[in-house]
């Protein structure tokens, strides 16, 4: 199955390993994006200077917002970006397409810049300058953002980086000339030029390929809830004793006097930084001077996507190609492909050693995302159109597998950990109890222990949902599998 780079264009593995680059797959996203923190603490001169052009976009940026309200037009010219979704990097959960960076985060960019970035580029505490401050300030501005950001400004070095491995391994059938916008910022024109470059091309579309060592997963190393947790740390970084003092006596001041909850900390910690924005430039220069372990962290983070979303999935791919019919679904129906594919896989995962899938190091997954996304990946071999995140009346659902405008089915993946699980199926009891109109849903839960098993048995007993045939339990518990097949 062609799922990977590597297969679409018929070269090694190797080849990709010895470049450098990430081996992306070619049907949807992987959760995996740039962090710029990598491109400042690097030992490669390249990564650097690609650090400082972000820098010094920033600082032009930071000019235009000191003058004032800037014209909506130059707003949307400066500090809006698409995403890039040639890279196959991100959170989306079917194709690669996503928001971008629209007019909320340029405005919120044009303000803060000017306000809680007012030294930006002159920084007394810390050793450089850092984008990712905005997202300690600014609600609703994260790990997304600021890799699209960043991956806009250095797309010219990505492209370049890509272009060159294109001509040294693909074929030229393999490759087309693209002129693309926004490549780099000409600062006496002040307007981004356009550049054309040879690149991978397949399904109507270009590929950008991205170095390995810049990327991570679940976070920047600079990020809001790290600095939750390393605030004691940082508050005793403060060399200033008037300062430390109050930040002290203020945090303690914001917490209730006894057993207190982590959310009370947390909010006790958003509160002193809201006192004493200091604090984040305390917490930034804590972060650099740990910032070796950022390469490793983030190392660690990319293998670990390259074990489950590529090596795990592959071997899962190749058992259900070889032992099932999974990739031969030949019904007219969405609902019974669905079904069908849905069978195929409990059937590996519970009795042919496909739950080793589902675990990293001894440990199951954790989150419905990871889920969601090998799901995905296992149907690239369909008829049907593949949707995600729908609400067709029965409430938002992860999938909509559908062909035409009158045949569809709605799937969720849930994993039985879930804290909504109760909720989510009691919301939905009266549909799943019409036979009408759950003909046209599935529910899938995935879970993991003999103790989730025992919460969705209750939970189905209290509902009257048992043996609903539209809900299907996939048992991926691994003591209770052959031991050859062990993870």
């Amino acid at each position: 199955m062609d799922i990977y780079f590597s297969d679409v264009f018929g070269i090694s593995e190797d080849d990709l390993e010895n470049y450098g680059a990430f081996n992306v797959s070619l049907i949807n996203d992987l959760p995996l994006f740039i962090d710029p923190f990598l491109l400042f603490n690097s030992a490669k001169p390249e990564y650097q200077e690609l650090h400082d052009q972000m820098i010094k976009y920033l600082r032009f940026l930071k000019a235009c917002s000191e003058n004032g309200r800037i014209h909506e037009g130059l707003l949307r010219s400066w500090f809006m970006f698409s995403e890039v979704k040639q890279n196959w990097l991100g959170y989306s959960l079917v194709g690669n397409s996503g928001s971008g960076l629209g007019i909320k985060f340029a405005r919120a960019l044009h303000i803060n810049l000017h306000t809680v970035f007012s030294d930006f580029g002159e920084e007394q505490v810390t050793n450089g300058s850092h984008l990712e401050k905005l997202c300690l300030i600014k609600d609703g501005v994260g790990r997304d953002n600021i890799s699209d950001f960043t991956t806009n400004l250095i797309k010219d070095y990505l492209l370049n980086y890509t272009q060159k491995f294109a001509f040294a391994h693909l074929r030229p059938d393999q490759r087309r000339v693209v002129a693309i916008n926004k490549v780099r910022f000409n600062y006496e024109t002040y307007n981004w030029e356009r550049g054309r470059f040879e690149l991978p091309w397949h399904d109507g579309d270009y590929i950008i390929l991205t170095p390995k060592d810049i990327l991570t997963k679940d976070d920047t190393w600079i990020n809001k809830t790290d600095i939750v947790r390393t605030f004691d740390d940082v508050a005793d970084s403060i060399p200033n004793l008037e300062l430390r003092t109050q930040v002290n006596q203020y945090f303690a001041k914001s917490l209730p006097e006894e057993d207190y909850s982590n959310k009370d900390y947390r909010t006790a910690v958003s509160s002193v930084v809201s006192r004493f924005p200091e604090l984040i430039d305390f917490y930034i220069r804590h972060k650099e001077d740990t910032g070796d372990e950022a390469v490793s962290v983030s190392e660690s983070r990319v293998k670990q996507v390259e074990l489950l979303f590529i090596k795990k999935l592959r071997e899962f791919v190749d058992s259900l190609n070889r032992e099932t019919a999974f990739y031969s679904v030949t019904e007219d129906d969405t609902l019974a492909e669905t079904r069908e594919r849905v069978l195929f896989l409990k059937d590996v995962i519970e009795n042919k050693g496909g739950h080793r899938l589902f675990f990293v190091d001894g440990e199951p997954i954790r989150r419905e995302n990871d889920l969601q996304i090998l799901f995905r990946l296992t149907w690239c071999a369909t008829p049907s159109d593949v949707s995600r995140k729908v609400n067709d009346g029965r409430g938002p659902v992860d999938f909509k597998i559908s062909r035409g405008r009158y045949d569809k089915t709605l799937v969720e993946f849930k994993l039985a950990k879930n804290t909504h699980l109760r909720r989510n199926l009691e919301k939905q009891v009266e549909i799943y109890q019409k036979a009408s109109d759950a003909a046209r849903g599935l529910k899938v839960i995935l879970y993991f222990t003999d103790s989730e098993l025992e919460k969705i048995i209750k939970i189905f007993n209290d509902l009257g949902l048992h043996d609903h045939p539209d809900i299907i339990l996939i048992d991926g518990r691994a003591e209770n599998k052959p031991s050859g097949s062990k993870a």
